[in-house]
């Protein structure tokens, strides 16, 4: 599972924004949310005649996949870097 979540923002006047994002305390302020988020896609996986046992796994292989990964995003003279750790 990700640990942490690094944002840095570069804009055209030089000045950088970095901000550190600690991946537990955001699970565990918003775990309520995140129960309904998962009832709600075990019913539609009920829905849609889907294994919901297996769509959840598969979520949790791609939460685990994500340290490593890198966002980049450029607009006009203004670049978002997102890694996640």
């Amino acid at each position: 599972m990700p640990q942490l979540v690094t944002v840095r923002v570069e804009r055209p006047d030089r000045r950088r924004i970095r901000i550190w994002i600690p991946v537990l305390p955001v699970v565990l302020v918003l775990s309520p949310i995140m129960i309904l988020a998962v009832l709600g896609a075990v019913v539609a996986c009920l829905v849609f005649h889907v294994d919901a046992v297996r769509a959840l796994g598969v979520g949790w292989r791609v939460a685990c996949a994500l340290p490593g990964t890198r966002i980049d995003m450029e607009y006009s003279r203004t670049a978002v870097l997102v890694a996640i750790r």
